[in-house]
This record gives structure tokens, C-alpha cells and sequence, in this order.
């Protein structure tokens, strides 16, 4: 099974052009009489970080330290900018312009539907040494750089920040947005779309055509590889010295494509900072990119919802009541508007035995909806020990999914659900065993918000750490029984 590693070790700094991203909301339903364009009120407005600034935002979800570096204007776009992502916790490294403004595009939609983009920008190139003041204090310390390069002007002089960092022995991704992609010679990886792709070698009848063209320009630009991003056709990896890999995409509605190539490039180089293959990190960044593609605007993918995608990969698409946190809230919301109770408890669940089974049927028997929550196979291991669990995530998900008592299963890293059940708030929390209200994580959060917390006792003799004692007992039996035969 295809995991996500741990990427708290890895630094990245992300440099390139930084932007902010508004959305303007409203309805439509009529033509204006001025000119035959439709009206639109606006109803609700929001802001997101686009560019560099989002491929930096999206490291950070994967659990990774950021730094960005960009170039901002004084003004209040470069504000909200940076307070956007402080709360983010991506450290930032601006170069702010006396002059020029800060990038900002405005996406006006009308029931949801983008039907225009207003595009604000003063581009300014800024010398590859401005840009490298700001990497000297902070390179030591990175694993992987990437050039976020959107052809607003900090990413003028790409040959020379790429040698930089290669001479002291750090990886160079980029995301490029110059035709003539001889400018990132040396670099470690690009990630081209197929149009940018097609725009420096020419146009490609077939895969095979991409692989030879894409073979030829590795060679040519010294670079360790390529992943193509081929939107609807998937990726293709082109590595030196390998046979290229065609790695389809992944049959989900596509609703937005925007930021769908940060995404793409915040997981690769997360990964590669973490020394995984680069087979593996295309596919986690694969597998992100469809997450993405599948919202509206910018999305910042967490490291949660990526191992839930992929844990449902394993399991197959058609697997029932198994979801990512971002899936579930706005399905319980409904629920809820229906009038419906929702009950929630959680557990390691290793072995499914008859007293879980009793005890998560007693538990549904309280409300409408049944939210099982997960311990990941790390918080497994920390609570139960090194030997533990028994069953992968993906497996105890599934086994559990398919109980009619249950409605939903989500999973979780940390030790307790607490932060997990304060998002989720369920109308009633249940834990088994010889707990107080007080020791049980997440109840009060749920009684503050007005829902209750129930204890059940759990079956007398059923206990997975029983069932292993037994199953070593049986073991020990067998060995002697054969000693004694021969």
C-alpha cells in the first residue's frame, strides 16, 4: 500500500511569485440591460493565497516546515497576504517593492460557476542576487527548494539561483512558466504541464513521442527528471536512467484546476525531502492533484486527507461510509438539518471481536448516524506498543465499513480523537469502559456545545489483547504437542 511518509523532518523553502487570490459570490439570474453580461449579486466574498504562496501553504498541511520567499507591495493586498499566511504558520521571507503591487486576481462567480477573472499585477524583475541574500541565511538548513515560477518577475534570473543551491547540495524543483526551459538547466526536477511541455519540445503525437522528447530534454538539461502533468491523461515520469512511467488519473469529478500544479509540486518536493522514490512521490502527488482538482479555487491538501485518499485507493472505489474529515462535515451537516442525532465514538479496533461488534451496535442504537473514528497505524503502535496493529488502517477501516451499525469511518493520527471530535461535535459522544466524563477525550468540547456523553460497558471476556494471549497460549500448546511427537 501506497502510505504517506512522515514529513516533519524536511525543511523547504518555496521562492517564486507570490499572489492573493478573492472570490466574489453571488447569484445570477438575469442579463443586464446595459450590455449582454449576466448580473451578479454578490452575496459572500473570501480570500486565499495563490502561487508560490499556496505551494507554501500546502507543504506546511503535509506537516513539513516552510519558509517563502516572494516579492510583495506595500500595500493591503501584501498585508492580507502575509497575515494569511503567518496564520498558517509559513514563515516569510519578503522582498516588498516600493513600486509595484502585490499580484492579485479576482474570481467573480455566479452559482458557482467562474465567469470572469480580473487580473491586478505590476511585474518587476528582481535580480537573482536580491533573491539569494534572502536563501543565504536560511539554505543550510533546507532539503528541497522550489521555484515557484509564475513569470511575475522573481524568477528573472532562474540559472543562477539554481546553481546556487545546487553547488551547496540541495535539491531544485520547479514549476516553470518560461517556454524556453534551457533557463532551469541543472535543476533536479521540472514539473511542466503538457502545454509547457509541448511549448519547448514541440507537440507530441503519442506517449511514446513524450517519453523520447522527454528523455532527450532530461539529458540535455542535466536534470535527475521530469513529471509532466498531463490533466485528464494523468502524469507521465520521465527519469534518468528509467523507464518512463505513465500514471493515470484518478476517475474523480473535476470542478477546479486551479492550484492543481502547487499541489502537485508542494507533495513531490516534500517527498524527495524526505529521501522517498521519485516513483512514490509522483503518485502521493498524483493522488493529491485529484483531490485538488476536485474543489473550487486554490486548495491546501493535508497530510490526513491525503492518507485518506489513499487508504480508499487501496481499499477501491467503491468502499462505503469510509472518508476524509473534509468529506464528512458537510455530510453530517445535512443529516443534522434533517433532524437527525449523531453519535460518535472511536477505537483502535486491531482485531474485530464480538464485544466491539455488541458495543458499536449499542452505540448506534442512540441516534440516527454512527461516526467511527480510527487510530492510525503510528497511534496504534504508540498506545498498544511496538508490535501493533495486527491490521493495517486500510483493513480495520474496511472490516468496520461494512458493519450495518455503522455509518462512517474516519481515521486519525494523534493519540486521542479529541481534535477530531471538536470539529466533528456529535450530538452524543460514546466511549466503553470504566472511563469519567472527564477522562474521555473530546466530551468537553461536545457538552459545551450542548450534546451528551454516554459510557457503555463492554462485553465481559471480549478484548483483542485477550484473543492474542489466547491465539500465543494455543501456539505454545501446539509447540509442545509436536516436541512430544518427535
Amino acid at each position: 500500500m501506497l502510505t504517506c511518509p512522515n514529513f516533519s523532518p524536511c525543511k523547504i523553502i518555496v521562492l517564486g511569485d507570490a499572489m492573493l487570490d478573492r472570490y466574489w459570490h453571488g447569484d445570477t439570474s438575469r442579463i443586464s440591460p446595459e450590455a449582454p453580461v449576466p448580473v451578479v449579486r454578490i452575496e459572500k466574498n473570501e480570500e486565499r493565497v495563490g502561487g508560490a504562496a499556496n505551494v507554501a501553504v500546502n507543504v506546511q498541511a503535509l506537516g513539513a516546515s516552510t519558509t517563502l520567499i516572494a516579492a510583495v507591495g506595500k500595500d493591503d493586498a501584501g498585508e492580507r497576504l502575509s497575515a494569511m499566511l503567518q496564520e498558517k504558520k509559513v514563515e516569510c521571507k519578503f522582498v516588498y517593492s516600493p513600486s509595484a503591487s502585490t499580484t492579485l486576481k479576482l474570481r467573480v462567480l455566479g452559482r458557482h460557476q467562474q465567469l470572469i477573472r480580473l487580473d491586478f499585477e505590476d511585474k518587476q524583475r528582481w535580480s537573482a542576487a536580491t533573491m539569494i541574500e534572502k536563501l543565504e541565511p536560511i539554505i543550510s538548513d533546507a532539503h528541497v527548494i522550489i521555484l515557484s515560477d509564475y513569470a511575475k518577475g522573481v524568477i528573472s534570473e532562474p540559472q543562477a539561483i539554481i546553481g546556487y543551491a545546487r553547488a551547496k547540495g540541495i535539491k531544485v524543483l520547479v514549476d516553470p512558466k518560461n517556454p524556453d526551459l534551457s533557463v532551469y538547466r541543472g535543476a533536479t526536477m521540472l514539473t511542466p504541464n503538457l502545454g509547457e511541455f509541448e511549448a519547448a519540445v514541440g507537440h507530441c503525437e503519442n506517449e511514446a513521442e513524450i517519453e523520447r522528447k522527454g528523455l532527450a530534454l532530461v539529458k540535455e538539461l542535466d536534470l535527475e527528471g521530469l513529471l509532466v502533468t498531463r490533466g485528464s491523461q494523468g502524469m507521465t515520469l520521465i527519469a534518468r536512467d528509467e523507464k518512463p512511467v505513465h500514471i493515470p488519473a484518478q476517475a474523480r469529478e473535476v470542478f477546479d484546476i486551479t492550484g492543481a500544479g502547487d499541489t502537485v509540486i508542494a507533495v513531490l518536493g516534500a517527498c524527495l525531502g524526505v529521501g522517498t522514490s521519485l516513483l512514490q512521490a509522483a503518485k502521493l502527488a498524483n493522488t493529491a492533484a485529484a483531490i485538488s482538482v476536485g474543489r473550487l479555487g486554490t486548495a491546501t491538501i493535508t497530510y490526513q486527507e491525503l492518507q485518506d485518499a489513499l487508504t480508499n485507493e487501496m481499499i477501491g472505489a467503491g468502499a462505503q461510509g469510509i472518508c476524509s474529515l473534509q468529506a464528512l462535515l458537510p455530510e453530517l451537516a445535512r443529516r443534522t438539518e434533517r433532524g437527525e442525532k449523531i453519535v460518535m465514538t472511536n477505537g483502535c479496533f486491531d482485531i474485530l471481536h464480538a464485544g466491539h461488534v455488541t458495543y458499536l451496535q449499542q452505540a448506534r442504537a442512540k441516534g440516527d448516524c454512527l461516526v467511527v473514528a480510527v487510530n492510525d497505524d503510528d497511534s496504534v503502535k504508540r498506545l498498544k506498543g511496538s508490535s501493533r496493529p495486527i491490521n493495517p488502517l486500510a483493513e480495520r477501516m474496511q472490516v468496520l465499513a461494512a458493519l450495518a451499525c455503522v455509518d462512517y469511518v474516519v481515521s486519525f493520527a494523534e493519540d486521542t480523537p479529541q481534535a477530531l471530535i471538536a470539529q466533528i461535535l456529535p450530538h452524543i459522544l460514546v466511549k466503553g469502559g470504566d472511563y469519567t466524563v472527564e477522562q474521555i477525550a473530546g466530551a468537553k468540547e461536545v457538552i459545551q456545545h450542548g450534546g451528551k456523553v454516554e459510557i457503555l460497558s463492554f462485553v465481559d471476556g471480549c478484548s483483542t489483547t485477550n484473543m492474542l494471549n489466547q491465539l500465543l497460549k494455543s501456539m505454545k500448546q501446539d509447540e509442545k504437542s509436536l516436541e512430544v511427537v518427535e
